[in-house]
């Protein structure tokens, strides 16, 4: 295998210099040198929040030379799942454990070579990271992966998911005396670790983790030893990969393909997997429950080119519009899909209705988040920035619309409106997702119920709403027909995680239920 560095192919930027930190015996002075806090955190745009943020990835390697460099590229590629901010930890047999944590995007940060030598060893691991729990603002002590420094050796841990006991379990801890770093739920599993009376790492984290709740796809590390560990429900996602002589953790199969390495199989949920360079030990330390991984990753969260439950991710969101098409057919001229997510679905409504696929909408590759803060009148344009119309496609044309969801709205009635100022005769909007009407406590970052439109409005009242001539989701029972279950939800027992659907939590969130949000009522 030919190894190219980052360096190659991602452009160098000149941000401050960051200072090399050993964390043997120091674990928690390691935070870099960090940029001028107007600079940090790049300000989101008007139209950023109408879409569900996942709130991370993470990805490990063992047994490989520079192995930093491997999980730099491996986070590039898993950058989707969050773009606040990114850490590395890696460790060498002779200068310990060093680490790295940068606000921004991986392309801006762990692609020079100056940083990435300061990341030496054959194994490491590393986070992109959308807070969900946390601080929101600049704070780079919330940056993942976090290092704790035990009896045995040090360890470091990085963490997707969202622990819905967080609080209860900070509480419990810093009566006892734990001394918290960090605004994040994932340091709770640090602390639970340093309590544990097991003898070694990985049975001080089997220990620690049988006592969260919540959904957690877990990646951490020893001087030795690259571990991961799925909750029992298998609600996020976790691969395995092989690289060489070494191994690979994933939040996604996307970031295997990246570095080379060969997939072999998902994380299953509820188990543990220990890898040393001599390979792999795997056992279940959690009472054994039926699956339910979440359906969003089919929906949205997952890049399309990777493989979930050995399905195409880019193959079940063009059947979703498959049968969205079948549940909701309308006569139009023009299929059109809001990019980059709704584009599949809408090329499956096409096939399906045999009605013509258009690109109605360009999408402006280079946009994303930026230094520069737009005056009122660019902020007041909204969408424009990101999304432009094909008016020479558009006008005169019955156009349905293909998102991927609709959340509080405001980003559907800008492209509406923008379809029509181009002159478009008709719009229909066509959701590859039911209705999203309560909020994930599962590492999504949802807003509150009350500001999700389908919690206050029906279907009738949205399309109102929105002002459109017709808008349809497509059902649960035919989500899940998309993602192969050919009878549909099994109501008695859900396949997957729908809770953000139909308001079915398969882990109570305790914390919230505390601060008095109210589950649905059992029919």
């Amino acid at each position: 295998m030919i190894f190219y560095h980052p360096q190659q192919f991602l452009h160098e930027t000149s941000v401050t210099r960051p200072v090399h930190a050993t964390m043997r015996g120091h674990e928690h002075l390691y935070q870099d040198s960090e940029l001028p806090l107007s600079l940090q955190m790049p300000p989101a745009h008007a139209f950023d929040d109408d879409k569900l943020k996942e709130e991370c990835g993470v990805f490990g390697v063992v047994g490989v030379a520079d192995a930093a460099n491997f999980v730099a590229l491996g986070l590039h590629a898993l950058q989707h799942r969050g773009q606040e901010a990114g850490g590395i930890v890696s460790h060498h047999p002779v200068e310990g454990f060093n680490s790295a944590r940068r606000f921004g995007y991986v392309r801006d940060n762990f692609t020079k070579a100056s940083l990435m030598e300061t990341l030496p060893g054959p194994l490491a691991i590393g986070h992109v990271r959308y807070s969900t729990a946390g601080s929101k603002g600049a704070a780079i002590r919330d940056v993942q992966p976090f290092f704790g420094e035990f009896s045995m050796g040090g360890a470091a841990i990085a963490h997707n998911g969202n622990i819905t006991n967080a609080d209860a379990l900070r509480r419990e801890l810093i009566e006892r005396g734990s001394i918290f770093q960090s605004g994040s739920d994932s340091e709770c599993i640090i602390h639970l670790m340093a309590r544990s009376l097991q003898r070694n790492i990985p049975e001080r984290m089997e220990d620690a983790l049988r006592r969260v709740e919540g959904a957690f796809s877990v990646v951490a590390m020893t001087r030795t030893k690259l571990i991961g560990v799925r909750d029992p429900l298998g609600v996020r996602p976790l691969v395995l990969g092989k690289i060489g002589d070494g191994w690979a953790l994933s939040s996604e199969t996307c970031a295997l393909d990246i570095i080379g390495a060969e997939f072999v199989r998902e994380i299953k949920p509820g188990e543990m997997v220990v890898i040393t360079e001599n390979g792999v030990q795997s056992h279940f330390p959690f009472r054994l429950q039926e699956s339910r991984f979440c359906i969003f990753e089919h929906v949205y969260f997952s890049r399309p080119d990777s493989i979930i439950g050995g399905q195409s991710v880019y193959e079940t969101r063009r059947q979703i519009g498959v049968e969205l098409a079948r549940e909701n057919p309308v006569e139009a001229d023009l299929v059109c899909p809001v990019p980059d997510s709704g584009t599949p679905a809408a090329i499956g409504y096409a096939h399906e209705s045999g009605i013509p696929f258009g690109m109605g909408i360009v999408r402006n590759q280079y946009m994303g988040r930026t230094f520069i803060e737009p005056t009122e009148q660019i902020r007041n344009m909204g969408v424009r920035l990101k999304l432009n119309v094909n008016r020479a496609l558009i006008k005169g044309k019955r156009v349905i619309l293909v998102d991927d969801s609709v959340v509080r709205g405001t980003t559907s009635r800008k492209i509406k409106e923008m379809i029509l100022d181009a002159g478009a005769a008709e719009v229909h909007f066509r959701i590859a997702s039911p209705p999203t009407a309560w909020p994930c406590f599962y590492g999504v970052d949802t807003p509150q119920r009350e500001k999700l439109l389908a919690a206050t409005m029906t279907e009738d009242e949205m399309c109102a709403h929105l002002n459109v001539d017709s808008l349809k989701f497509i059902s649960l029972d035919g989500l899940y027909r998309a993602v192969g279950e050919a009878k549909g939800r099994d109501n008695a027992c859900p396949q997957y995680c729908d809770a953000c659907f139909s308001g079915e939590y398969p882990v109570a969130p305790s914390d919230m239920i505390q601060k008095g949000f109210e589950v649905k009522a059992a029919e």
